[in-house]
């Protein structure tokens, strides 16, 4: 049997993490993604649901009995104890199920893409990852994208970068660097370089 290559896939609000993630998809990729993860471990019926109910109210909630993820970011974000309360609640879920997943990809062959926007040093151990890639942008070219991409003020913008680990943190775990800082027509080059990058490693 041929071990996946699993990969990390890690980037700031704004980079453009999730346009590589679905480029690399289309060549071939498997992609575990933690923010489809982290909606389905706070569905009605599961452990975090009632956890974070408990924690701050049924006003998260939409109208459905769902968990109103723009309420909840709105309540969180800015507040440091709320989001440290947030994360404790769902990280091991999440983790749980994507250390599931990662055991799933065994010895299928090909490349596993783990998109994880808050990947760190135990997620690398954890999850057995072969190599962490990080897509990059300065913090002003992010803030723009949020601020056009989701109607969100300067303000905003900024909160949800400084809620996220360090732009330096998170390059001080990456084999290899995208730089987003440019246009669709060169992140696409950059997403064929980092695939044929893949490959080799892979060999």
């Amino acid at each position: 049997m041929i071990p996946v290559l699993a990969v990390g896939l890690s980037g700031g609000i704004g980079s453009g993490k999730s346009t590589v993630a679905r480029a690399l998809a289309s060549r071939g990729a498997t992609i575990v993604d933690a923010d489809l993860i982290a909606r389905e471990v706070c569905r009605p019926g599961m452990p975090a649901f009632d956890a974070l109910v408990a924690e701050f109210g049924t006003g998260i909630l939409s109208g459905d009995g769902e968990v109103d993820r723009k309420k909840l970011a709105s309540l969180v974000f800015g507040n440091r104890e709320m989001l440290d309360a947030l994360n404790a609640i769902t990280h091991p879920e999440i983790g749980a199920v994507l250390i599931g997943r990662r055991e799933a990809l065994d010895h299928t062959g090909g490349v596993g893409v783990f998109d994880i926007p808050l990947l760190s040093a135990d997620h690398k151990k954890i999850l057995r990852l072969d190599v962490v890639v990080v897509v990059d942008c300065p913090g002003e070219v992010a803030v723009s994208r949020i601020m056009s991409a989701r109607s969100m003020t300067r303000e905003e913008a900024e909160a949800r970068l400084a809620a996220q680990i360090s732009r330096t943190e998170r390059l001080s775990l990456a084999d290899y660097v995208l730089d987003n800082s440019g246009t669709v027509d060169r992140l696409s080059r950059e997403v064929e370089r980092l695939w044929h990058w893949l490959l080799q490693w892979s060999r």
